[in-house]
Formats: C-alpha cells, structure tokens, sequence
C-alpha cells in the first residue's frame, strides 16, 4: 500500500469521526427529526412530520446503501464515538444484541397505531414541534433530548462500543431491515468486499471495527455482508494490504 493511499484512508476516518460528532453537536437543531415520541405525537394528529420523511428516507436509503448512515451521521454514533474514547472495548453482550429487535417493534407498532386512530395522515408539517429552527425550543423537549442522551449515554458506557447501536436502537433494525430486502432482491449496492488472498491474519481490521465485529473471519470466510456492518470503512483503512474495500455490485 503506497504512503498516499494510506494517507487518504487516514483522512476518510478522519472526516467521519468529525461529521459524526458535528451530526451529534447539530442534535438540538435536528432532534425532532430523530425523535420517535415525537414521530409519534404527530401521527396521533394525522400530521406526517418531518422525522416520519427522514425514517422514510432513511429506510429507501438502507435499500441501497445499507447502515452508512450509522457509520458517517447519526447524532447518536456520534456520541458514542466520544464515549468509545472512555470504553472502548469490544461489546460482548450476547442476548442483548437482540433487544433492539422488541424495542422497534414496540416503537413503530406505536407510530403505526398512532397513524391508524387518527384515520390517517391528512396533513404534512415538516417543521413540526420547531421554533425559529430549533428543534427544543419548546416548553418540556430538553426533557426529551436529555432522556436520549442518558440513554445512550448508559449503553454506550455500559456495554462498551457501539453499544446503543447493538442493544436498543430502532433506527439500526429498521435500516437493516432495508438490507435485508436488498440482499434478497440482489440489485446494485454499496458493499464491502474482500480478497482473502491478500489477508495476513493480522488481525487490525477486527480490532480497530466499531461494531466489535470479527472481520478477519469475514474476509477469510468471503462473506463481508453482516447485519451489524455500519459500512463505515474503519477495516479496509486499517488494512495493510488492502484486502477490505468498497464495492458497488450485486449479489
């Protein structure tokens, strides 16, 4: 691997982790686009919120590019990016990793009944519950951001890296939720691929993965898709020999 390339790779992390925390810094701004209560509230008035159009594009864009919205913008990856700075150990919580599947259910289960005993959605707000463009400019909706806060906050400490993502997000199951159907239909997608040729078993890319993943086995199995997989490109980077890369392809 030339010095260039290496220096690229460093570069693309490097941005990453910034826009990371820049999406988490932006989160009094956007957390009523992120907000599943307030997702919620809305629906119940028969109002299509400007967070129910970003679960909606989220989702169209999981059919394509899969979870790279967890691994380059999510407010909450990016604060768990700070948090992996204090446990930074792989997560290892076994059963746990399961949880978040309920906690969808429950969560859009509600939107959906929401939606259902307002009739439906008659109206499109996509400023909803906002003032002069802030998203907690509101009367109790600290109460809302702070609650988020401390729940990622406990799993990300708790549970070690990533650990709201493997444990209790919502949006995490409904992305791959999106992948699944583009694995089963097999268009053109963003992907990870590798040459187990090239591995060395050195073992950098299963160390340095955000999502405790073992990559090494991946690439030595030829089977990089994992629903756990945030796309975030922290393997092929680490790589020596360039094993790991970007892909854009079918099955």
């Amino acid at each position: 691997m030339t010095e260039r390339s290496v220096m690229r790779q460093a570069l693309r992390q490097r941005v990453r982790i910034a826009l990371l925390i820049f999406s988490f810094v932006l989160m009094p701004v956007t957390f009523v686009y992120v907000s599943c209560p307030l997702i919620t509230e809305g629906a119940s008035q028969g109002i299509a919120t400007g967070g129910l159009f970003v679960f909606t594009f989220l989702f169209i864009g999981s059919l394509f590019f899969g979870r790279l919205w967890c691994g380059y913008l999510c407010p909450a990856g990016g604060l768990q990016e700070i948090y992996a700075r204090i446990n930074g150990r792989p997560v290892t919580v076994g059963w746990l990793n399961y949880l978040k599947y309920p906690v969808f259910l429950g969560i859009f289960g509600s939107i959906a009944l929401a939606v259902h005993s307002a009739g439906g959605l008659w109206v499109f707000d996509p400023f909803y519950q906002t003032s002069n463009g802030i998203s907690i400019d509101r009367p109790g909706a600290y109460t809302l951001l702070y609650a988020q806060i401390a729940f990622i906050t406990v799993f990300a400490l708790l549970a070690g890296r990533r650990g709201f993502c493997h444990t209790f997000c919502p949006i995490a199951v409904m992305l791959i939720i999106g992948r699944k159907i583009r694995n089963l239909a097999g268009w053109p997608a963003l992907r990870l691929a590798a040459d187990a040729g090239r591995c060395v078993d050195c073992g950098k890319c299963s160390e340095i993965c955000p999502m405790s993943l073992d990559v090494r086995s991946m690439v030595r199995e030829g089977r990089m898709e994992h629903a756990e997989c945030i796309l975030c490109g922290e393997c092929l980077d680490a790589c020596p020999e360039g094993a790991v890369r970007y892909a854009w392809r079918g099955r």
